[in-house]
């Protein structure tokens, strides 16, 4: 089981790293927060505060079509922010 899914890159998340030192991840949505800690200290090497974790639910939608009513959903993520010791930092770009 892969806990890590993939780091989260929007403009809030980029400010929320470079003001609180705070990373944003998706995770697997069976993972809790030891599991998630564990995970991001063996795949960066830095030491971990604080995690917290956002259940996003699917968002439903409804299409009026020709061959009658589509109704539709997304999947349902789970975020995790990670909140870093003093001084560690996460470098997301350099795998690019």
């Amino acid at each position: 089981m892969s806990i890590l899914i993939k780091p989260i890159i929007t403009e809030k998340a980029t400010a929320d790293s470079e003001l609180n030192n705070c990373y944003t991840f998706q995770v697997n949505t069976k993972a809790n927060k030891v599991e998630i800690k564990k995970a991001v200290e063996a795949a960066y090497g830095v030491s971990v505060d604080k995690v917290r974790t956002i259940n996003v639910r699917p968002d439903r939608s409804t299409k009026f079509t020709k061959t009658g009513v589509q109704h539709g959903k997304t999947n349902a993520v789970k975020k995790a922010i990670v909140q870093l010791a003093e001084g560690e930092v996460i470098d997301l770009y350099s795998n690019m």
